[in-house]
């Protein structure tokens, strides 16, 4: 189950039964299931105090995502500040929706495993990325 929360903002434009099949859509190709994954769309401030809270880091991010996955069914808690990917949008000259729905799809890759620590890893998890947002109804 897929839930869509708010947090100091309001709720973005998006299709949420569609988002909800591209993501099962996307689990599966990876041989994974959804289970209760939660999105938390929010604000710069609220991303922080729970960056600053949780992971002890004193900066702003498009998202923070906590990872209750068992074996191959995804679960978690997704956080994503609704400025930040904004700010981004308009910094890479991308569609504000565009970008939403990569972090989106960045935070589910995450749970399947994905990493984007090193530029290998970066790599690969764009490469991810491109072909989830290439299915995308």
């Amino acid at each position: 189950m897929i839930e869509f929360h708010t947090d100091q903002v309001s709720m973005p434009a998006i299709d949420d039964a569609g988002v909800t099949s591209w993501i099962e859509r996307v689990a599966a190709g990876y041989g994974k299931r959804v289970g209760e994954v939660h999105y938390i769309f929010c604000s710069d401030e609220r991303i922080l105090e729970v960056n600053r809270e949780f992971l002890h880091h004193d900066y702003y991010t498009d998202h923070i995502g906590f990872d209750y996955s068992v074996d191959d069914i995804l679960s978690g808690d997704l956080f994503l500040s609704l400025d930040t990917i904004r700010s981004n949008a308009e910094q890479l000259g991308e569609d504000y929706n565009s970008e939403l729905h990569r972090v989106i799809i960045h935070g589910i890759l995450h749970l399947i495993g994905f990493k984007d620590k090193t530029p290998e890893e970066r790599r690969e998890m764009e490469a991810a990325e491109d072909a989830a947002l290439a299915i995308l109804c």
